[in-house]
């Protein structure tokens, strides 16, 4: 009998899948998607009622210097998550649901999150 070679993006898919059904945004409280490329990251407000994107941020055209001891992933992370609160509470979205996307909560998905609530958003 052979065994099965470990395939990292399907175990993030059960785990997004296994979250997914549990989480559903609304108007009044949109879902906040994160979604981690090997390069930059990614960060959405969702409606899951009307299916529409409220608002979206990204690192693609983030210009960040690192501080002192911190990676670059982790500075754009944190930038992208001011970003995305920002963007919030320019639509008046104070309240969200977070989605981790599958992705383990520390890193960089950990400083989007981190930045995000500092910056105003309640989750």
């Amino acid at each position: 009998m052979a065994i099965k070679p470990f395939n990292r993006k399907k175990q993030r898919s059960k785990r997004h899948r296994r979250i997914r059904k549990h989480l559903a945004g609304t108007a009044e409280r949109p879902r906040l998607s994160v979604y981690r490329s090997l390069n930059h990251i990614y960060a959405q407000l969702v409606d899951d009622v009307q299916r529409v994107t409220l608002a979206q941020a990204s690192s693609l055209k983030a210009d960040v210097t690192p501080a002192e001891g911190e990676t670059q992933g982790v500075a754009q992370a944190r930038q992208v998550g001011r970003a995305i609160a920002e963007a919030a509470k320019a639509k008046g979205i104070e309240n969200v649901i977070f989605d981790r996307g599958g992705f383990l909560f520390h890193g960089r998905v950990k400083a989007l999150a981190d930045a995000a609530r500092e910056t105003g958003l309640k989750f």
